[in-house]
């Protein structure tokens, strides 16, 4: 039986067994049916492509099964590795504390790290040596990519998230902050969680929608690109309108536009927020790509679509610094025009 028939089979059992999962919440038994119909068609695609490739990149666990991580299940889905840096990243400065596991009081190594993933929707357990065992082996620092855990100690006593360059996002010890620092000490183990990038659905360079647009500009305005929104809202579990609400408080639609601040594009996105999550900011398919990813994550993570606004704008921290939305002017504007445009959309 070849590697790719061997997985078929694995998830032909395991989709048995275990009820679909959207955004960390059990689903109805017939929502669950129809989600886990989607969720196989994708693998299924995914499959087809490494077998038409190179069979061999196919992460292997030492169990034999598929990219696994907790509960066994593939953490594709679009989430990357530059993803999973991106939402670590939103907890620098926040104190290191020793048990901790809310960002408004403090977070230990294993809390970061359950956090910077839970927020994209992947369920890892709580301490650093339970972290330690899951997803698949990386032979090396060398070897190692952006998102990949780095764990010290047999069995491990400390952890962090892999940027690159040699270094890790990492929440050190008491009397420190979440900071990123270089990797002095090799790892006792590195662990890849989200799968090898070949094997994450791509990012479409141009919406179908807009092919009969022309290839020399980009068209603006809601309805050019109602069909991308829809699309990214469907993928990541957004509320309808979402998108394109917060893409006319942002650009008003205008893929060309930059902010005083630097920010690019559609969704502006910052320069350091795009190359972080693998996108072209001035190329709205991936634009609106990226964005739905951090509104997931910020959705996941705060629970509102008020919350999750504010941190697009305003950046996660300030919003847990507050403990809600920053009292800045300009984020509360941003709030109320992005929740006002979604109302009109309704």
């Amino acid at each position: 039986m070849s590697v790719v028939d061997d997985v078929r089979s694995r998830i032909a059992a395991i989709s048995q067994l275990f009820p679909a999962v959207t955004g960390g919440a059990v689903q109805s038994s017939a929502a669950a049916t129809s989600s886990t119909q989607i969720y196989a068609s994708e693998f299924e695609s995914a499959l087809a492509s490494v077998a038409s490739n190179d069979v061999a990149s196919a992460p292997v666990s030492a169990s034999g099964s598929y990219g696994s991580t907790a509960g066994g299940a593939f953490a594709g889905g679009g989430v990357t590795g530059a993803a999973v840096v991106a939402d670590a990243r939103t907890y620098l400065g926040v104190p290191y504390v020793y048990g901790g596991t809310d960002p408004k009081t403090g977070l230990d190594c294993s809390a970061l790290v359950q956090r910077a993933y839970g927020d994209l929707g992947v369920s890892l357990p709580r301490t650093s040596q339970e972290q330690a065992t899951m997803g698949t082996p990386v032979a090396s620092l060398a070897d190692a990519q952006p998102g990949d855990l780095v764990c010290f100690g047999t069995p491990a006593t400390h952890i962090g998230i892999y940027v690159g360059d040699g270094k890790m996002i990492v929440a050190p010890h008491t009397g420190t902050d979440v900071q990123i620092q270089d990797i002095t000490t090799t790892p006792s183990t590195i662990r890849r969680i989200v799968g090898a990038p070949a094997l994450l659905p791509p990012v479409a360079s141009r919406p179908a929608a807009l092919s009969a647009a022309g290839d020399s500009q980009w068209p603006t305005g809601a309805t050019a690109y109602a069909p991308a929104f829809a699309a990214a809202e469907k993928k990541y579990g957004l509320p309808t309108g979402l998108l394109s609400a917060v893409a006319r408080a942002e650009s008003n639609y205008r893929p060309d536009a930059v902010s005083s601040a630097g920010a690019v594009g559609l969704m502006q996105l910052m320069p350091a927020t795009a190359k972080a999550l693998g996108v072209d900011p001035t190329n709205p398919a991936q634009s609106i790509d990226g964005a739905a990813r951090l509104l997931r994550g910020q959705l996941t993570k705060y629970g509102s679509v008020e919350l999750a606004a504010a941190a697009y704008n305003a950046g996660g921290p300030a919003v847990d610094r507050y403990g809600g939305i920053p009292p800045y002017p300009e984020t509360q504007n941003y709030v109320s025009k992005v929740m006002a445009y979604l109302n009109e959309d309704a």
